[in-house]
């Protein structure tokens, strides 16, 4: 038997097409990955807390330079690592990433906090080399781990060294705070340790400032 090219077959030609298609659309979204969640530490511009403003017109600034983090390789990643919940393990979070490079981002939040605690202003990569005392901050990650739901915990090491006579205090914070919740609370248990490490080093900067400047004594 032959068949016959009826008007209602050539009409149902487009609608199984279009039917095809609809469903070759929504395979492939089903298929393709959701996009990447970012995040950050900082917690807002600096102008809008009123930091880096000098207590009169003649007040001489407080200068400071916030130099990069240095954070242990494995967690210099795009991704957010946390554990695992197994000892050593980690896993890394690839829907859940942060805005810039993580030592970035930790010397972005330190300096923000720093210049709002003590009113200072951070020089780093300003161009600016005449600017009498400054106090120069390193800061290393030595650990810094996070159990979602759990736990954020870190050990920071960070020396403020007083430019140019060379005097320095130096300390080690050591936090452990309630990471409630999935990755944002990770990341808002990260923040506070970032503001514990930042007010420590802010006590060991103003330690110095008592100190008589042997280099300006001589």
């Amino acid at each position: 038997m032959i068949a016959r090219n009826t008007p209602e077959r050539a009409a149902a030609r487009p609608l199984a097409a279009a039917a095809l298609a609809a469903l070759t659309v929504a395979v492939l979204q089903g298929c393709a990955s959701p996009e990447p969640r970012y995040y950050t530490l900082a917690t807002g511009a600096i102008g809008a807390t009123g930091a880096a403003r000098p207590a009169s017109a003649t007040a001489q600034p407080l200068w400071i330079e916030v130099a990069p983090v240095r954070v242990p390789e494995r967690l210099n990643r795009a991704q957010l690592v946390v554990s695992d919940g197994n000892p050593g393990g980690v896993r890394l979070l690839d829907q859940s990433r942060w805005l810039s490079p993580l030592p970035d981002e930790m010397r972005d939040a330190l300096s923000q906090q720093l210049q709002t605690n003590l009113g200072a202003v951070d020089i780093y990569q300003q161009g600016l080399s005449e600017v009498g005392t400054l106090f120069r901050i390193t800061t290393e990650v030595v650990r810094l781990d996070a159990e979602p739901g759990q736990r954020a915990a870190a050990s920071v090491a960070w020396t403020v060294r007083r430019l140019p006579d060379g005097n320095l205090v130096s300390g080690r914070t050591e936090a452990e705070v309630p990471a409630p919740g999935q990755v944002d609370g990770v990341v808002a248990a990260y923040r506070q340790i970032v503001a514990a490490t930042a007010a420590e080093i802010a006590a060991g900067v103003q330690s110095l400032r008592q100190q008589p400047n042997t280099a300006t004594a001589r």
